[in-house]
């Protein structure tokens, strides 16, 4: 089956979240998200290899995310998380890459379910 490259590729709306303290109305602070920026990308699973396994077993189901090299998506954190915008299905952020080493795209680790 051959797959798609190019912006087409790039078939959902992601949230890009950063965390910002909040107070809890008890003279105490909680951790909140505020949205910093929404970018079109692509989700796609990880199969096979032991730690995906490992994951899968705990409920934390890894992707890659796709989305095109800018300057906001290049400064994306790994304290940050991400949001499907169509689905609400919450991503955390584990690495950013850019493996084509051209900045089209920049790749990033994420895994679904994950609360740390």
């Amino acid at each position: 089956m051959p797959t798609r490259s190019g912006a087409g590729s790039l078939n959902s709306r992601v949230e890009f979240q950063q965390p910002v303290l909040q107070e809890d109305g008890h003279g105490g602070t909680i951790v909140g998200w505020e949205a910093v920026f929404t970018e079109p990308g692509r989700l796609t699973p990880r199969i096979g290899g032991e730690d995906v396994v490992g994951q899968r077993l705990q409920g934390k189901q890894p992707y890659i995310l796709r989305v095109r090299s800018s300057t906001r998506t290049r400064a994306v954190k790994t304290e940050w998380r991400v949001v499907n915008s169509r689905s609400g299905s919450v991503y955390s952020i584990k690495s950013a890459t850019n493996l084509d080493e051209r900045n089209a795209y920049v790749d990033l680790l994420v895994v679904e379910g994950d609360d740390e």
